[in-house]
């Protein structure tokens, strides 16, 4: 479904990726792991749209997506969840969903049903969903971003470090509802830096170091190889 072929991108002077190869298949949910500063996050971002490659490509569905702006990707279906959780803070949950779903916005019979699925599929909306999102836990405003993010409809959505800042007994949660999604038949893209839980999860892992991919494979390889901790020290 996605595939990421010899991509580099920079800040400026600073080479952040460098030749990143990987390949998502449909269904699948797919790792990207690394330390900070690997160039996971970066990856993420030029494949949502959000930074512009120097050089590579990046081939959604077979169809090149790699110079689309951000809303051309989303419309194409690649939808991304960002790692800063930002929902609105003055508006509810129900009117954040509402904001998801606005490419879809004459087509509202079926906007209302992604909204009532959502509000079903993540019941903590459902109860909360006249309430400001403002008001909610990191753990419910994280639900909240990626109930948000499907009402655009995506084939592929990008997760950037949803467990990032919440307690363990909360990620436990965030991932029932990940896993959730994928029953749905929706394939992912995850960076995470909790290792465990992400290799726990996902089918295939790629491990990033210094914007490099320094090693690739069956999760449950990877979780048992020797040299992931070196990896993630830089080594």
């Amino acid at each position: 479904m996605l595939k990421v072929e010899n991509l580099k991108v920079r800040y400026g002077a600073v080479t952040a990726v460098k030749d990143v190869c990987l390949e998502v298949l449909e269904g699948e949910m797919v790792s990207l792991l690394g330390a900070n500063g690997s160039g996971k996050t970066t990856t993420m971002l030029a494949i949502a749209g959000a930074l512009k490659a120097v050089s590579g490509k990046v081939t959604f569905k077979g169809k090149d997506i790699t110079a689309l702006s951000p809303e051309r990707v989303l419309r194409n279906g690649i939808a991304m969840v960002p790692e800063t959780r930002e929902v609105f803070p003055d508006l509810t949950v129900r009117e954040n969903l509402i904001l998801g779903g606005f490419i879809h916005r004459r087509k509202r019979q079926q906007s209302y049903q992604d909204l009532e699925q959502m509000l079903d599929l993540f019941p903590v909306l459902g109860e909360r969903q006249g309430q400001l999102s403002g008001t909610l836990s990191g753990g419910e405003q994280q639900q909240l971003v990626i109930a948000r993010a499907m009402m655009s409809r995506p084939k592929l959505l990008l997760l950037d470090e949803p467990s990032l800042g919440l307690a363990p007994a909360i990620v436990h949660h965030i991932y029932e509802f990940i896993n959730r999604l994928r029953a749905t038949g929706l394939t992912i893209l995850l960076v995470e830096q909790n290792a465990k839980m992400a290799l726990q999860n996902a089918e295939r892992a790629y491990v990033m170091s210094l914007g490099k991919v320094a090693k690739k494979g069956r999760a449950a390889e990877i979780a048992a190889s020797s040299d992931l901790e070196a990896l993630y020290l830089g080594g």
